[in-house]
């Protein structure tokens, strides 16, 4: 068998590579922008099957759409629909059982007349789940044997010299998408329900990410009324916060000597020697309560132009929370 000369061609310009490029995104660009003449009743039917499952959305596939129909069960379980994957191949040998009678079925294909696809819809039909077809020949076996359709039909593949799924592949994603986010919203899936989804991420932190999860980690700096100039500067360069709070003997906070404050005190008064902490500390300092979450302590950081916040418990002193402290948790 003769070997392919494969790495004696010659190369292709790099005009000519960007001229294939473009074409390629220009023609998924047509793929896509054409899904909109199937946004219909009938795919609106499919969003209200799915949002009156009983069961959950089973999707499966082979071959390149197997691999959109993961991606459309990442996309629908972290927008509160539960989904499963089901690969055809493998349904066909045993995991047929994953399907039950009051779930959805959803198998992507394009051509809807794979081998595979052929011999599962009839076992599929047979257990009574509802079947969806997202597919892009309508009069396939898959567009005959289906419930309801979400079409998803392609002129060409973005090569069409060559029959590699891209235009057909990026259509269903797409309509993947378009799936999720109707059912979303029919739903009224809010932001503060996305985030209770992805506790990792940091939307998720934004909405539980309190405060005190954070000040309790560092050192609490903090002096009295009557605190010497010396005794005011070992607590704020020892706890190394650049900050220490004054309170009185019950805890209750007084005010706030910054490094900033000491530098400005020095620059001012001569006589050091019956300097004490009221005489130099800010009254009324910015704080925030330990139930505070992260982010709205990091939005007032940002309005004062600060980097730590004295955190306080009904009027008590409790601690410092630093900026450091909540970029370190993702939270920007």
């Amino acid at each position: 068998m003769q070997k392919q000369n494969i790495l004696k061609k010659k190369p292709k310009s790099s005009g000519d590579i960007q001229k294939i490029a473009l074409e390629t995104i220009e023609a998924e660009h047509t793929a896509v922008f054409q899904l909109k003449n199937f946004i219909n009743e009938e795919f609106s039917s499919c969003v209200e099957a799915i949002l009156h499952c009983k069961g959950r959305v089973v999707i499966t596939g082979i071959g390149k759409s197997a691999i959109i129909a993961q991606k459309i069960v990442a996309t629908l379980n972290s927008t509160g629909t539960p989904s499963i994957f089901m690969h055809a191949a493998d349904a066909i040998h045993g995991d047929l059982g994953i399907v039950q009678k009051e779930d959805v079925v959803l198998c992507v294909s394009n051509s809807g007349n794979t081998p595979e696809i052929k011999v599962l819809l009839p076992m599929l039909k047979s257990f009574g789940a509802l079947l969806i077809g997202m597919v892009g020949n309508k009069d396939s076996f898959l567009g005959r044997q289906a419930d309801l359709i979400i079409q998803t039909t392609v002129d060409q593949e973005a090569y069409p010299e060559h029959p590699a799924p891209t235009s057909s592949t990026t259509a269903q994603l797409v309509m993947g998408d378009a799936l999720s986010i109707a059912i979303l919203h029919c739903r009224g899936f809010s932001v503060a329900d996305f985030a209770r989804y992805h506790p990792g991420g940091s939307l998720g932190k934004q909405l539980y990410v309190k405060v005190e999860h954070l000040y309790i980690h560092n050192e609490k700096p903090s002096v009295c009324p009557n605190s010497t100039l010396k005794e005011i500067i070992m607590e704020i360069s020892g706890k190394r916060l650049g900050i220490t709070g004054v309170v009185d003997h019950n805890e209750i906070l007084q005010g706030v000597i910054t490094d900033g404050d000491l530098r400005r005190m020095l620059q001012k008064n001569p006589d050091l020697s019956s300097v004490v902490a009221t005489e130099i500390m800010t009254v009324n300092p910015k704080t925030v309560e330990v139930n505070t979450l992260a982010v709205e302590a990091l939005q007032v950081m940002r309005k004062y132009n600060i980097t730590q916040l004295l955190v306080v418990e009904e009027g008590k002193y409790k601690g410092v929370v630093h900026l450091h402290d909540i970029l370190k948790e993702g939270i920007i």
